[in-house]
């Protein structure tokens, strides 16, 4: 199985048959030998730097009603909160100040948040922090909505394609959304210019290894510059509270094969991975991560953004450079970057 590791390196992509067939046959062998040569390609492009994002959830409100997601339309138990722009504001500040210069505001869809708010807000961010980087992450729109937000100088823009299969993607979402439009959405984000970040969930319920397999062949196709892969965590306010969770050893080797298949990636050790293991996102980096995000939502707001249950750091978080996960990971070799990091895959 090497041989295909080693071939996904010296050419950059496999056949579906052989994507199939590699993850068939997953074992630590094969885990420590991708996540060594991921790490090496690395360390290679981007030297030991780990880059640092201020994520602020501003809102859990969404109108889908999507069959894995804690803030689903559906879920009576979440209590629902939005941030006003002066706290959204107040959450850059904090982050400014402490060394950050990407900020990415994630939310659910929520209609409250019309593009006339949106650019708004990204406005105010942008001229208030003009050597800053704005990252969006809330879902589907028009193209029309893309383009005035990246106007208003949102620069980059997260939108996880999911699963590339629309029998898949149909087990996961409601009739009224579709792979093909999740698929558009991001080909009108690359038009328009935007740094584009796609991905998926490991371990999703119903995926099999040959959608994971289309998803390596999709990605490849799409040439995104981020990717954010994490795994499934199952949450019990959901259709799905009784489906088992995907699993750190999958989605650390995804990772890693990631890596090596566009090396100039940039791709998130998300907090999905420290809520399934102590020391996940430090083990994410180790297999080929190069990006952390830290949450600088207000706590009381924080612990509703609760997309799967058990969220780790939804209490008190340490934003600082010299926290102890910062010095954690200086001991493992790697250094934090809060510059605005753009990505070398263009």
């Amino acid at each position: 199985m090497k041989n295909l590791i080693e071939k996904l390196n010296k050419e950059k992509k496999l056949s579906k048959e052989e994507w199939i067939f590699l993850l068939n046959h997953q074992n630590n062998d094969l885990e420590q030998y991708a996540a060594k040569l991921a790490g090496d390609l690395y360390k290679k492009v981007y030297q030991n730097k780990v880059y640092v994002r201020a994520l602020i959830e501003f809102t859990n409100y969404c109108k889908n009603d999507c069959f894995y997601c804690g803030i689903r339309k559906g879920n009576k138990k979440t209590a629902r909160y939005r941030l006003s722009t002066e706290a959204i504001l107040d959450c850059c500040e904090r982050s400014y100040e402490a060394g950050y210069r990407t900020f990415v505001l994630q939310g659910g869809e929520d209609p409250y948040f019309t593009d006339e708010r949106m650019i708004q807000i990204i406005a105010s961010i942008h001229k208030l922090y003009p050597d800053c980087a704005i990252t969006l992450s809330i879902g589907e729109k028009s193209y029309e909505s893309y383009k005035a937000y990246y106007d208003a100088g949102a620069s980059r823009f997260l939108l996880r394609h999911e699963t590339y299969s629309p029998s898949h993607y149909a087990k996961l979402h409601p009739a009224s959304l579709s792979a093909e439009n999740r698929q558009q959405c991001l080909l009108n984000l690359k038009e328009i210019g935007y740094q584009v970040g796609s991905g998926f969930m490991v371990g999703s319920p119903y995926q099999t290894n040959e959608n994971l397999a289309e998803d390596m062949l999709f990605i490849k196709a799409l040439n995104p510059q981020m990717l954010g892969v994490g795994p499934y965590i199952t949450h019990p306010d959901t259709p799905f509270f009784n489906m088992p969770s995907g699993t750190l050893h999958q989605t650390l080797f995804i990772l890693s094969l990631l890596r090596i298949m566009i090396p100039e990636i940039l791709l998130p050790s998300t907090t999905a991975l420290g809520t399934l293991g102590e020391d996940g996102r430090i083990l994410g980096i180790k297999a080929g991560a190069n990006v952390v995000m830290q949450n600088i939502t207000p706590k009381e707001a924080r612990v509703n953004y609760t997309l799967y249950k058990n969220k780790e750091r939804a209490g008190d978080i340490d934003i600082r450079l010299d926290s102890p996960f910062f010095k954690a990971l200086k001991k493992e070799g790697y250094y934090a970057v809060t510059d605005i990091g753009d990505s070398l895959n263009t």
